[in-house]
């Protein structure tokens, strides 16, 4: 069996297995604790504006998903944003992106700070997004389905006065149910074909995330996003794997059935998000490149980075509207 690229997250038989979130605190109105304390005996911590910080990474598709949610929600000067360097090292994700190589909010060099400030004896993969407490510096939660879900309902007090419902009461059952079925085989099912160390393993991913995708396009055929004619937070899951799927999945991960400009439907639907406000102007081709060619090592040992492809065509006309 070949190296895998995070052994501890892969199977005896060559599957990538995700690491559990280890810090699943929740910022919540329902909070018993009192303005400026720590999480009350349930995990739940204070509803404050401005004294949370987002940690994200530009390159990262789970990040992203929190960044995009938090500017849709009109949530940007409620919660503050650090930005991590698109390559992580053996000491994980560096500030290296701020002034003298530290965030200016929390004064630490490596997010693995904070980690080991909650709990220091955390020894699994350090993760973006985290949300961390600018009061003591410990990390909130790194749960990064909940997290983007709490932004929409436990901080709603604070959303801005137009800001959409990414998540609908009455969509929920629906909207959960596909979310998880994206989740298994397109979100992650891309990484279980980049990360998988058996053609077992690989074959198994491949097919459930392409047979995901013609679900996804002939359900996209008849509406304009997932759930009809409104955005949600699956429409905002969803896209975060689409726009990292040419420059890097097609060739890095070996999703190679088609490239997503093959894909006629959803091409189209992945450009009408992009040239939606708080979608576009999130992303960075070339980080999310430089990431994944740089950093994952086992799998592209030279670091070479492609030039292509060619992303012009993201602001075409989608025909959508």
């Amino acid at each position: 069996m070949t190296r895998a690229q995070f052994s501890a997250e892969t199977s005896g038989g060559g599957a990538f297995v995700r690491q559990p979130n280890r810090f699943t605190g929740r910022v919540t109105p329902h909070s018993t604790s009192p303005a400026g304390g720590g999480p009350d005996d349930q995990g739940r911590w204070p509803l404050e504006a401005g004294r949370y910080r987002l940690i994200w990474c530009r390159a990262c598709p789970w990040a992203h998903r929190a960044r995009i949610v938090r500017g849709l929600l009109g949530l940007d000067e409620v919660i503050s944003l650090g930005t991590v360097d698109p390559i992580r090292d053996e000491r994980g994700w560096r500030f290296t992106l701020d002034p003298d190589g530290f965030d200016p909010a929390l004064g630490i060099g490596f997010l693995s700070e904070a980690y080991l400030a909650t709990d220091p004896d955390y020894t699994g993969r350090v993760t973006v997004p985290a949300l961390v407490d600018t009061l003591t510096g410990r990390v909130v939660t790194n749960d990064y389905p909940q997290l983007t879900l709490d932004l929409s309902t436990e901080w709603r007090r604070l959303h801005a006065p137009d800001a959409p419902d990414l998540y609908p009461v009455a969509l929920r059952p629906e909207l959960d149910a596909l979310m998880a079925e994206i989740h298994a085989d397109v979100n992650n099912g891309v990484y279980r074909c980049g990360f998988a160390t058996s053609q077992q393993a690989y074959d198994e991913a491949y097919t459930a995330l392409f047979d995901r995708l013609d679900v996804l396009s002939r359900r996209l055929a008849g509406r304009r996003y997932l759930m009809g004619d409104a955005i949600t937070e699956a429409d905002v899951r969803f896209f975060t794997t689409l726009v990292r799927f040419d420059v890097a999945y097609h060739g890095h991960f070996k999703c190679n059935r088609q490239k997503l400009t093959e894909m006629p439907v959803l091409w189209a639907y992945a450009r009408d998000l992009f040239q939606t406000p708080g979608f576009g102007e999130t992303v960075d081709f070339d980080q999310i490149k430089r990431h994944y060619y740089a950093t994952h090592r086992e799998i592209n040992p030279t670091g070479v980075v492609p030039a292509g492809p060619d992303t012009s065509g993201w602001r075409t006309p989608h025909g959508r509207a």
